[in-house]
């Protein structure tokens, strides 16, 4: 069970905002920077690739289970834990041996996607996007764990301030990512450039290759270690069973290599609690992930160009998402995370509204930029009082396994059921007014059992 004080010192605050200048720091935000950035592909530039190819808001939607393989990606994640990428891994470490593998498949999938027409290969098209979504969930897995090692584990100073900088991390690698990519797609479409969305995947492609230069400059520590313990459990494990047959070691190792990461979490907090926090983390942002889906959609047809989208949302976006996700950290810490996720929450929920707003006032560009900074003012202190939680609830011992396991229970609740955000919008006949309040009101679940579990999870947080 989670444990931590609501802290009220400004001395304590003082140090948060100094630990954000440590050079541990800038790690994270290049690791969060290279998770964010495949959402920017298989998110806002392939919506809108498939968009002004002529594909309806339901088709769109529904392209969109893609992203439901972040909600599986616990599955794989003890393998990914305990395989070892031949050569790199000795080379550069474990970690990073898988994240650089799978960024290289990313790349080819660009690539490949610079040579194909959604009109005549949509299966193809979204064939590469699931493999995108492949890679991208299972580089999180590595990723997670890297960053959450780059933190003593009793350093829960270090701790806030690292899950606000990951978030940052991500949102500037989804936000700027984005942001380039809708520049750069409009600029070559007025500039008379057919195959625009190609070429721009192309010039994408040097990103992803620009982020795998910085990741080779952090460290990674204690890769020989963790095998040699983790050979230890297994070895253990089978002496238990009694003997060295080949089912014996394929049981001791799926034992210790998936079962026993996933009977920590439960012996760690009792049945009732974690079937409930796990309720919560499935619940939480589905009508922020129910919006967001549709969103650049919405944009697009209440008029605004993708510049503008690229100005408000993504540049605009992205500055408040920063400087709110650094003080939504200090927020965390001082009022205490479950505190931090019942207030972000509401904010979540009643930014919603805002968009229904635009949609009734029309192209109003002072409304888009208030709606906009107020989603992601919500959206920033949501997140990373979200991560925050997440990374107190992990078991060191176990920690890729554990925080894939949870991190994918809120995802699956974000992908599966937002997919049919577009069908949503459909059988509305086109009313954003409704179909935003609707969004609103879907976190209304995930906030009562977090209040049914506010004093059994931070006694001390009031």
């Amino acid at each position: 069970m989670v444990h931590q004080e609501t802290v009220r010192s400004s001395g304590l605050i003082s140090d948060l905002f100094t630990s954000y200048l440590e050079r541990r720091m800038a790690r994270i935000l290049l690791l969060g920077m290279i998770s964010g950035f495949p959402w920017v592909l298989i998110g806002s530039s392939l919506s809108l690739w498939l968009k002004e190819d002529g594909l309806s808001r339901s088709a769109i939607g529904w392209a969109g289970l893609i992203f439901g393989v972040y909600a599986f990606n616990f599955l794989w994640a003890p393998l990914i834990d305990r395989l070892r990428v031949p050569v790199l891994t000795d080379r550069l470490g474990h970690r990073k041996a898988w994240i650089i593998t799978l960024q290289a498949v990313i790349l080819a999938c660009l690539l490949f996607w610079s040579t194909i027409d959604p009109t005549t290969s949509l299966a193809l098209v979204i064939g590469a996007g699931l493999i995108i979504a492949i890679c991208s969930a299972t580089q999180d897995i590595t990723i997670d764990a890297l960053r959450i090692e780059q933190i003593d584990k009793d350093d829960a100073r270090g701790m806030a301030a690292g899950a606000a900088v990951a978030v940052v991390g991500w949102w500037s690698g989804y936000k700027l990512g984005g942001m380039i990519a809708l520049f750069l797609a409009d600029h070559l479409q007025t500039s008379g450039v057919e195959n625009y969305w190609q070429m721009t995947f192309v010039a994408l492609g040097i990103l992803v290759v620009l982020c795998n230069v910085g990741l080779l400059f952090i460290p990674e520590t204690g890769t020989r270690e963790r095998a040699a313990d983790q050979r230890n459990a297994q070895q253990a494990m089978a002496a238990r069973m009694g003997g060295k047959g080949a089912f014996v070691q394929l049981a001791s190792f799926l034992t210790t290599t998936v079962i026993e990461p996933l009977w920590s979490f439960f012996r760690k907090n009792g049945l009732q609690i974690g079937v409930m926090i796990l309720a919560f983390i499935f619940l939480f942002k589905i009508g922020e992930a129910f919006m967001g889906k549709m969103s650049i959609i919405f944009y697009k047809e209440v008029g605004f160009s993708k510049s503008d989208i690229a100005i408000y949302s993504k540049g605009l976006g992205w500055i408040t998402t920063v400087v709110f996700t650094l003080i939504g950290g200090l927020f965390a810490l001082r009022t205490g995370v479950v505190r931090a996720l019942l207030v972000s929450g509401i904010a979540m929920a009643a930014t919603n509204i805002l968009f229904s707003v635009l949609h009734w006032v029309g192209q109003n560009e002072l409304m888009f930029a208030i709606a906009v900074i107020a989603d992601d003012l919500a959206a920033a202190f949501a997140t990373v009082a979200f991560v925050t939680f997440i990374s107190l609830l992990v078991d060191r011992n176990y920690t890729a396994t554990q925080y894939a396991l949870l991190a994918s229970i809120g995802t699956l609740g974000r992908t599966l059921l937002a997919s049919s955000s577009g069908a949503l919008v459909d059988w509305l006949n086109g009313d954003w007014g409704i179909f935003f309040i609707i969004t609103a009101l879907m976190v209304i679940p995930a906030l009562a059992v977090l209040w049914m579990l506010r004093d059994r999870l931070l006694p001390q947080s009031g």
